[in-house]
Order: C-alpha cells, then sequence, then structure tokens
C-alpha cells in the first residue's frame, strides 16, 4: 500500500507541475495586457514600465513563471509589496491582496457548501438506487428511474431561482442562502446553506441514483452473488457483504471526481445564489482579468481533484485487492 501510494503522489506532483505550466502560459501570454489595464486610461510608457514591474510582469514569460514556481517553496520579493511568503501565489491585481490570502478567505464557503451537498446527494442518490436494484422492474424501480431522469435533465440555475422564489419568498418554509461561519453561529450555517444544498444536490442526487441500480443490478447478476445464495447466505449478507461492496468501486470513484470538481468552486450555484466562494472568485476575476486569482483558483481546483483522487485510488484498493497488485 504504502509504494502505492508512493506511485500515485509522485504522478500528482508531476500533473499540478504540467498544469501550472500551461495555465501560467495559457493566462500570461493572453493578449489582454493586465499592465496596460492596471495603469488606467491617462498612461505614459514609464508609468507602464513601473505598473510592469511593480505587478511582476516586466520579465520573459519563462523567467515570471520561474519566480512564480520558486515563491510557491522560498516566496518571493516584490518591488511594492516586500516579500511574499511561502507558499507565495502573487498578489491581485485590482485588490492588491495576496491571492493566498484571498483563496482561504472564500474557501470555507466552498467547503461548506460542497461537503454538505456531498451529504445529501451521495445518502440520498445512493440510498434511492439501491433501492431501485432491490425492487427491479417493480414501481418503485419506475418511479425513481423516471425521477432521476427529470432531475439531471434540470439546471441549477432554474431550479435555484425557483426553490428560492417558492420556499423563501412564498412559503418562507427556509431562509434566504448566505453564508456564516460555522464557529460563529452553527445554527444559521445549517439554515443559510440549505437551500443551495438542495439544489446543487438535486442533479448529482439523479446521477448517482441511476448509476448506483445500474451498477447493484449488475452485481447482483454475478457468479459470486449467485455461489453467496446457493450457500444459504441471507439476503442482507448477500446484498451488503457481496453484491453491495462489488457495485461501490465505480461510484466511490466518480465520488471522488465530484467532490474535487466542486471543491474547486460550484461556479454555477454559487452565482445564484451570490455565496462568495472560489466560484464567485473566478467569475470576478474573468470580468476583471485579475490573472493571478485566476492562477491561483485553477491550481486549487487542480490540487483538489489530484488529492481526491489520490484517496479514491487508496480507498478502491482497500475495496479491490487486485488494484494493490497491479
Amino acid at each position: 500500500m504504502f509504494r502505492f501510494l508512493v506511485r500515485r503522489i509522485l504522478g500528482a506532483a508531476v500533473i499540478l507541475l504540467i498544469i501550472s505550466a500551461l495555465v501560467f502560459v495559457l493566462f500570461y501570454a493572453a493578449p489582454r495586457d493586465p499592465a496596460r489595464i492596471a495603469c488606467g486610461k491617462v498612461c505614459t510608457p514609464e508609468t507602464l514600465e513601473l505598473v510592469k514591474k511593480n505587478l511582476g510582469i516586466s520579465d520573459p514569460l519563462p523567467m515570471q513563471y520561474w519566480e512564480w514556481l520558486k515563491g510557491l517553496f522560498v516566496g518571493r520579493d516584490y518591488t511594492s509589496y516586500g516579500h511574499c511568503d511561502a507558499p507565495c501565489l502573487g498578489y491581485s491585481f485590482q485588490s492588491r491582496e495576496p491571492v493566498l490570502d484571498t483563496i482561504l478567505d472564500r474557501f470555507p464557503t466552498t467547503i461548506s457548501l460542497s461537503l454538505g451537498a456531498a451529504v445529501v446527494f451521495l445518502i440520498f442518490g445512493v440510498g434511492t438506487g439501491m433501492l431501485a436494484a432491490v425492487k427491479q422492474g417493480k414501481p418503485l424501480d419506475k418511479i425513481a428511474s423516471s425521477a432521476s431522469l427529470i432531475a439531471s435533465s434540470m439546471q441549477i440555475y432554474v431550479v435555484g431561482v425557483f426553490a428560492t422564489y417558492l420556499l423563501v419568498d412564498q412559503l418562507h418554509l427556509l431562509d434566504r442562502a448566505s453564508y456564516t461561519p460555522f464557529t460563529d453561529n452553527p445554527g444559521k450555517w445549517f439554515s443559510g446553506l440549505l437551500v443551495p444544498w438542495l439544489v446543487l444536490s438535486l442533479i448529482f442526487t439523479a446521477n448517482y441514483t441511476r448509476m448506483t441500480r445500474s451498477q447493484m443490478v449488475e452485481s447482483l447478476t454475478q457468479d459470486y452473488v449467485r455461489t453467496a445464495r446457493a450457500k444459504g447466505l441471507s439476503r442482507r449478507t448477500v446484498f451488503f457483504r457481496f453484491a453491495w461492496r462489488g457495485a461501490m468501486g465505480p461510484i466511490i470513484t466518480i465520488f471522488g471526481l465530484d467532490l474535487g470538481v466542486l471543491l474547486g468552486g460550484a461556479i454555477i450555484t454559487e452565482s445564484t445564489f451570490s455565496l462568495q466562494g472560489l466560484g464567485m472568485l473566478s467569475v470576478k476575476a474573468v470580468g476583471t482579468n485579475d490573472l493571478p486569482i485566476l492562477l491561483g483558483v485553477i491550481m486549487v481546483a487542480a490540487a483538489a481533484i489530484i488529492v481526491f483522487n489520490i484517496i479514491v485510488d487508496a480507498v478502491y484498493a482497500l475495496i479491490d485487492p487486485r488494484v494493490r497488485l497491479a
């Protein structure tokens, strides 16, 4: 297991390095000059060069990337801002604040939204899919399959507006979407995120219902499950110890990818409910051409996906010993 994880971690480090280089080149080689934007309408060549130096983009592109990469490990010195301690992701072109501090300030909102929604769609999606597989061909199976097909066709920005209008404005059953730190008020934290959780988890629940049902139906027809039944084991033992374990592999893989993507910023959900997370931060950065913020958010999203991939690999290896042998 140790060698298995070491290989995955080394591979992840290489992938992050490649992603950082590609993203850096794509954004810093963009046609729009961030220095000219920051310089304003009345901008002389001398002022433009000074702004480039202050922003740290006066050097050639390879040197800029090397300084940015070096800043992650040993920090970086800026003309206007002084020394930026490692890990340094630079400074925002707009707010002049450290990128890492800005991301850390927004990250709790995204974590709360993502983990809460993940708990909802994992419990209801997997649970409904398992029930549909057990009741295959019966009314419950048909209702669950039809409902999941309809729900997966919906869009978050439509469902979010409708849910807010109905549940918040008209029926007054739930609070309007907002974020309150959990340490400040757990009750308000829960009530403020309940509507976004339900809306975000709707489509994921539908997808996990269909996926779990198909995996369970296939697993229940396997030879080892028939053998377990022939040995006289109870239906519960056959279902959970053999069929359920065999069906969980693909579901765990997809769940790790989905959670990693959500932690990188649920852009549509955060924009729909005006939650100030990483998704909203990236949207605003695109509008203002704030390249350091964009680069930082993308790197955090990539790191989240890769980390959860490693976790999924480890869990998968525990479930299926053949993975460790491979």
